[in-house]
């Protein structure tokens, strides 16, 4: 599938329970008298609230009117945090859906497992709200693709959990290595943390009753309870995840991209190798090693035989980022003042005020969902190049692999009715 190419380029070059009728809402908001100050009364809701989507309702509690949760234990939580926080009770919904149709919410910050990435980016479009949504953008290639033209055709803002692009470490790495201040690059080196699964076996059981399983599922294939597959333990099985290529991918990988000027392309092939779990508690790979090459001459290498982090190798020195750290090779590098005809980068210094500032200004975000689906794309290769056992030949301007039905196959799943994935033309 193919998207129009000038926005995007032009935009690289500057780099239960309560519900309401639904209603479409104005596209710029003025009631400064609520929320966070400097977000000009945006009323947000979250969707998803365990590990990272908590830290989302914390950040943003000011702004929060409505929570969205399958498990009764963190809606009640969620409750009373927002209402020690605020004194408001928020709206409170089981069902995703019934957020989206209340007109007292502007905007949903989604913090849900990656299956649902994109089917709640896509409702959520289609009801006028904007949206940030975490990463890895989406479960499968084509979603993302979807989940673009569903953000431009209802002309919604949306920002992918992408925070290192709002950091001034990151940025000013990728200014340094774009600028030429290494010499030619040449190679990347992306290290990810092993997986930090360490549950025992247990058998399949009944869902706890707290737990709205079917929809905690929702359009991921149906298969009996078991605690180690929910929550936190989600992302280590393909049916709802990538494993950390996908969890922390999504950041180093991003940053890799971001470094090379790339986020409106990918790789062209993509190989590698992997080690699974003997006793296979879980189905991602425990390790493994992958090796990108690019059209531009440069090639990535990405593991956790690497450094944690992000490394740009070029001819005449090396700059290393990961957060809170900046150094370089020679310690000049990183010294260097930029001038005016040196790159310089989309600025954000806060990723949640970015994207609500650009709820108010309707530009495109710093981690926009274009970028977004082209980052987490390069972790689906990887997956697709590890899961296949063969050498992927990747297409990155009509998006498909070459010569490889098979492999071609795993670029998208089929959803468990009664849920559909919308055709967006």
């Amino acid at each position: 599938m193919k998207t129009k190419k000038v926005n995007r380029r032009n935009f690289i070059k500057i780099s239960g329970l309560t519900l309401s009728a639904g209603i479409f809402l104005p596209q710029i908001l003025t009631r400064p008298a609520f929320g966070a100050e400097g977000t000009e009364g945006i009323r947000i809701g979250v969707i998803g609230v365990g590990n990272q989507g908590r830290m989302h309702l914390l950040r943003n509690a000011k702004n929060v009117v409505a929570v969205c949760e399958v498990d009764k234990l963190r809606l009640a939580d969620s409750k009373k945090q927002i209402e020690d926080r605020t004194g408001r009770t928020p709206a409170l919904y089981s069902d995703y859906r019934k957020m989206l149709d209340d007109k007292n919410v502007d905007a949903v910050l989604i913090a849900t497992p990656d299956h649902w990435h994109a089917l709640q980016t896509i409702h959520a479009c289609q009801a006028g709200k904007d949206v940030y949504v975490e990463k890895p953008l989406s479960l499968v290639i084509l979603e993302g693709r979807l989940m673009v033209k569903a953000a431009r055709k209802y002309n919604r803002i949306v920002q992918t959990g992408s925070q290192q692009r709002s950091d001034d470490k990151f940025r000013l790495a990728c200014e340094l290595v774009r600028s030429g201040k290494i010499g030619k690059l040449k190679t990347i080196k992306v290290g990810l943390p092993g997986v930090n699964f360490n549950e025992k076996p247990v058998p399949d059981s009944e869902p706890p009753a707290e737990l709205d399983y079917d929809m905690w599922l929702g359009p991921a294939p149906y298969r009996p309870y078991n605690k180690n597959r929910v929550h936190y333990n989600f992302r280590f099985f393909w049916d709802y995840s990538g494993g950390q290529l996908t969890n922390w991918g999504a950041h180093h990988l991003d940053i890799a991209q971001w470094g090379m000027g790339t986020d409106d392309t990918g790789p062209v092939e993509i190989e590698g190798e992997a080690r699974f779990n003997k006793d296979n508690l879980y189905e991602v790979p425990e390790w493994f090693s992958l090796k990108y090459k690019y059209a531009n001459g440069v090639t990535v290498i990405c593991g956790q035989s690497e450094r944690s982090g992000t490394t740009f190798i070029g001819e005449k020195g090396e700059i290393y980022v990961n957060r809170g750290v900046l150094e370089s090779n020679p310690p000049e590098i990183i010294k260097t003042e930029l001038g005016p005809n040196d790159v310089h980068l989309y600025v954000s210094k806060d990723h949640h005020k970015n994207w609500y500032e650009c709820i108010l200004s309707r530009k495109l975000p710093i981690a926009d969902v274009e970028i977004g689906h082209r980052s987490a794309t390069v972790c689906h290769l990887g997956n697709i190049a590890i899961r296949t056992k063969r050498k992927i030949i990747w297409d990155p301007l009509s998006e498909e692999i070459v010569g490889d039905p098979e492999a071609s196959k795993l670029m998208s799943y089929v959803y468990r009715k009664p849920w559909e994935l919308p055709l967006i033309v």
